[in-house]
């Protein structure tokens, strides 16, 4: 699915990944850990299609194809989906309108016929159900005046709308309280197939007891320095980054 071979990316001459390699294969979940400032936020934005970032060196192949040559449109397009830390509010857009034409553009890109009014507002209903999001927020414009909370639980429902291939959920659990991060990470389970995959950047083991991943990966100053399975995490949580720290100092 995503292939990332030896990726370097910088920001005004500074080099923030330093050699990045992950296989990301359909039906996988894996976790990205790390201090701050290790290079995990810059990632997913490199991934995503951030302007911000320029790649130096290395590939990324979304599958077969150069994901790092597409535009960020066509990214989300061929079914990466992006989750922000900081999810942006749209004053005066309505979340019906919004999703019925992400939705769309999704099947015009894919050659499939648009959604009639009706045939949009049914799956909304479904997608609503599935990921428990209430009727309030979708009725309102996107993500104006919503809470931190409210605004990652209406990133699941955008999840759950458009389907993607691979999900790159960065810090979804920023800000949230224990319900919400049940209520999120539930739609996130909920959501997982055969057919797709997830990518989960957090600080804290906490969102991955009730997200489980199946590799969980530490990135330390831009490396990749460690891979495991699950108990990974739990040993970073006794330990604490101080640990990766002094393992791993250049």
């Amino acid at each position: 699915m995503l292939e990332i071979k030896n990726l370097h990316a910088k920001i005004d001459d500074k080099e923030i990944l330093r050699g990045i390699n992950l296989t990301i294969k359909p039906g996988e979940v894996h976790a990205i850990m790390g201090p701050n400032g290790s290079g995990k936020s810059t990632l997913s934005s490199v991934l995503a299609g951030s302007e911000v970032f320029e790649v130096s060196e290395g590939s990324a192949t979304f599958y077969g194809k150069d994901l790092l040559e597409m535009p960020a449109e066509d990214r989300a397009r061929e079914g990466l989906f992006y989750s922000f830390q900081y999810p942006v509010e749209i004053p005066g857009v309505s979340m019906v309108n919004f999703m019925r034409t992400a939705v769309n553009e999704h099947r015009k890109y894919n050659n499939e016929k648009p959604y009639s009014a009706s045939e949009f507002l049914k799956l909304m209903r479904e997608k609503k159900k599935l990921v428990e999001i209430d009727s309030n927020l979708t009725n309102r414009s996107v993500n104006e005046g919503f809470s931190g909370g409210e605004k990652k639980k209406n990133e699941i429902f955008q999840m759950a709308m458009l389907q993607p291939k691979i999900s790159i959920l960065d810090e979804t659990d920023s800000g949230l309280d224990i319900d919400a991060l049940r209520i999120v990470a539930n739609g996130v389970n909920k959501l997982k197939s055969e057919d797709n995959a997830t990518v989960v950047i957090t600080h804290y083991q906490r969102l991955l007891d009730y997200i489980v991943p199946d590799y969980v990966h530490v990135l330390y100053k831009g490396r990749i320095v460690m891979s495991a399975g699950k108990e990974l995490a739990l040993e970073l949580e006794e330990k604490g980054y101080d640990w990766i720290k002094k393992q791993f100092e250049d």
